[in-house]
């Protein structure tokens, strides 16, 4: 048994280093969210239960539960749907999925990553992992900022993993390729980009564009996928197994396969039932965020004793707020008329994750 050291520290080579030693001792890290407030801070650390805090000047042991032998790597989830999990992840999966990433992207030893995205989000503590794995050059900042892209790349940067907002802000031919997470990717994307599917507890994307990484096996049972791959987690912090008996993993994501091609359509909680029709939220977000008037969207199902749930837009407009006919016109200009919301809401913000998805729960919630 070893220790669950939690690095309680920015995105730097500080961490970097702490995480090589970290390994080199046999333990394993925890990358806390330097943004969490207090409450939600004492939450994740109640469920994740490391044995010894890291800052940037000191480190000190605390009441916590050692890891098991070959554990690498604890990650929270974002907790977007109620209590967060903690996935561990063994150091043989980080190698599997940093070797599996690096070949699908062609990293040669003339590349080098910028991380840019929060360490203690799966999604940018993988480019941290791969680096060290791979002894791929990295270079780190605490955060995304336009100009720590621009000033990376001028330093050699050829590689970074970005969320679609911050694509939207950048040159993004100043790197060779950039690697797409969390919410959904834009339709025009650049030529140069390259979309993932994956989660925490994929131990980062396994799927990139729509294609399998190697020895990744996909199979959609009763419309879920379920994955199978060396790079998945070992189990959760609490001892719970999410593996079936047979050992896929069940994503609660609804998909297809097509031609060896995955297609994603929506998480299992998040489809719709509005009058016995399927409606996908995030195909409802792609129709009117094409609105002029409408700046930012998130769509979800309120119940509704009528239609069973109905389908709902929070909308941060851009300028005047747009009447629901309005919407429901535009949104009928692409997809069927049962899809087009039947209420929206003029909200200054929509709740996210650091990633990017929106938290529907929440604006569900607040409607009472």
């Amino acid at each position: 048994m070893n220790e669950l050291i939690c690095l309680d520290m920015p995105c730097g080579p500080q961490m970097v280093d702490r995480i090589r030693r970290a390994w080199d001792d046999g333990d394993a890290i925890f990358p806390l969210d330097q943004r969490l407030p207090a409450p939600a801070r004492a939450l994740v650390m109640q469920v994740v239960q490391p044995t010894k805090v890291a800052t940037l000047d000191e480190e000190t042991h605390i009441t916590g539960r050692l890891v098991e032998s070959g554990d690498a790597v604890v990650v929270a989830t974002s907790g977007t749907t109620g209590q967060p999990k903690a996935v561990v992840l063994t150091l043989d999966a980080v190698i599997a999925s940093a070797r599996a990433t690096s070949q699908r992207l062609s990293v040669s030893s003339t590349d080098k990553w910028l991380a840019c995205l929060p360490p203690s989000h799966v999604g940018g503590l993988s480019v941290i992992l791969r680096s060290i794995v791979t002894n791929t050059p990295v270079i780190t900042v605490p955060a995304f900022t336009v100009e720590s892209y621009d000033t990376a790349a001028r330093e050699g940067a050829t590689l970074v993993s970005l969320v679609s907002t911050a694509l939207q802000r950048v040159d993004s031919s100043r790197y060779r390729t950039i690697v797409l997470g969390g919410s959904r990717p834009p339709h025009n994307r650049p030529s140069n980009t390259v979309t993932t599917y994956g989660m925490t507890e994929t131990g980062s994307g396994v799927v990139y564009d729509g294609i399998p990484l190697e020895d990744v096996q996909i199979e959609i049972r009763d419309s879920i996928i379920h994955i199978k791959a060396p790079m998945l987690m070992r189990a959760y912090r609490n001892g719970n197994s999410p593996f079936t008996t047979d050992g896929w993993f069940r994503t609660g994501d609804i998909g297809t396969m097509k031609d060896g091609r995955l297609s994603v359509e929506g998480r299992e909680g998040d489809l719709i039932i509005s009058g016995g029709e399927n409606v996908w939220p995030e195909d409802v977000e792609a129709a009117i965020s094409t609105s002029a008037s409408v700046a930012d969207v998130c769509v979800a199902g309120v119940p509704d004793p009528e239609w069973g749930q109905q389908v709902t837009a929070w909308i941060i407009p851009t300028g005047n707020a747009p009447s629901l006919e309005e919407i429901r016109s535009h949104v009928k200009q692409t997809l069927p008329a049962h899809c087009a919301p039947r209420r929206i809401e003029i909200v200054a913000e929509i709740p996210r994750t650091s990633l990017g998805k929106p938290r529907r729960s929440e604006l569900v919630q607040s409607l009472g």
